[in-house]
């Protein structure tokens, strides 16, 4: 029997690469994940394997930057108590565009505290957010909801393994630079290659040479394989190659990665959100950082992050670290929240307008 949890010394050594380290397009990511790893390649894929099939990772996969393929947002949900259950399933489970879907709730009554659901949602090109929002609305009873489009990344990245040992304060020497949100076009022989490219692997995938069975599923060679793959990445379509651990469920001899999920707010005067998001972002415990426009409901809250970890006060001091750095920053901030995520799921969104079409279809006539 092969150690699977995720703090055996080896499985670590793995996964602090293999989370988020692997970026872009890379022809052999098992090879690459063992080269900066330092593990030979066999114990590499067999630990990876063996990890996926226990349900330490949860999926395996070419990670893409949809908000660059479709229309995406981050959306606010007030759903009736007795109901929110209810929605909470029914987006999991019967809407493929609906990614993350997570309870979150804040330590006392305050801006937007009545959301309780939150989901990201991303809905092909062509189609609209706010339409797809009311339907999903009649779907699940909910009374209201608020759409926050990315306006700015300028932190992407999970590796909770390698986060475990980050210190409050500790930062990149640089602020993180912000990668704009602009939707692309792609035409019907690129999307048969992505369309393969970001299918979840199987354990029984896990091998050299992962990209041939997926090149022959495309119908094209390997070489025109990886030269649409390769030019997908130069276009910054492309995410990353990673291994996703389980991050909010315990493992099977009920090991956790991260307890808490908590969701950082932060309010500041129009024209400084690039200067205050890449403040905020340099910060190596965040997994994500956005500009977001949340309105008026959550006091015009325009940066948002996300931190995971093991202990809900070392959480909160990470994030007074980061207020302490916006402060030397000169930056005010108006107003500050945190939102905790309690239930959570997490799958990767739907992207195709082939799917979409189909989804919509099957929706409107039930």
């Amino acid at each position: 029997m092969l150690p699977v949890e995720h703090d055996d010394p080896i499985n670590a050594k793995i996964l602090a690469v293999s989370e988020d380290k692997i970026a872009g397009f890379v022809r052999e990511p098992f090879e690459e994940i063992a080269r900066r790893s330092g593990v030979d390649l066999d114990v590499v894929m067999a630990q990876i394997a063996a990890m996926l099939r226990a349900g330490t990772i949860r999926r395996v996969r070419q990670t893409l930057l949809a908000t660059n393929l479709a229309d995406g947002a981050l959306v606010a949900w007030k759903v009736p108590e007795e109901k929110i259950d209810r929605a909470f399933d029914w987006m999991f489970q019967r809407d493929p565009f609906s990614g993350h879907v997570v309870i979150r709730s804040t330590d006392t009554v305050s801006a937007g505290s009545e959301y309780k659901l939150w989901t990201t949602l991303k809905v092909p090109r062509g189609f609209s957010l706010q339409k797809h929002c009311e339907l999903l609305t009649q779907k699940v009873g909910a009374e209201k909801f608020r759409i926050m489009p990315a306006k700015g990344i300028f932190t992407l990245g999970v590796g909770h393994v390698r986060r475990k040992s980050i210190e409050p304060g500790e930062k990149a020497d640089e602020p993180a630079k912000m990668i704009r949100v602009e939707v692309v076009d792609l035409g019907e022989h690129e999307w048969n290659v992505l369309l393969a490219l970001k299918r979840e692997f199987v354990p029984e995938e896990i091998r050299p040479n992962p990209w041939a069975s997926r090149a022959k599923e495309a119908g094209v060679s390997l070489d025109e394989f990886y030269r649409v793959a390769e030019n997908l990445s130069a276009r910054k379509i492309i995410g990353r190659f990673s291994t996703f651990l389980e991050h909010v469920k315990p493992s099977q001899t009920g090991v956790r990665v991260t307890r808490f999920n908590a969701l950082f707010h932060w309010a500041v005067p129009a024209g400084r959100e690039i200067e205050t998001g890449g403040e905020v972002g340099r910060h190596h415990i965040l997994t994500h950082c956005y500009w977001r426009e949340a309105g008026p409901e959550f006091k015009n809250v325009n940066i948002m992050a996300v931190a995971h970890g093991t202990d809900k006060q070392r959480l909160l001091d990470h994030k007074a670290a980061i207020d302490r750095h916006l402060e030397s920053c000169r930056i005010p901030v108006s107003y500050t929240n945190v939102f905790w995520g309690g239930r959570s799921e997490i799958k990767p969104s739907e992207i195709s307008p082939k799917i979409y079409r189909e989804w919509l279809s099957d929706s409107q006539a039930a």
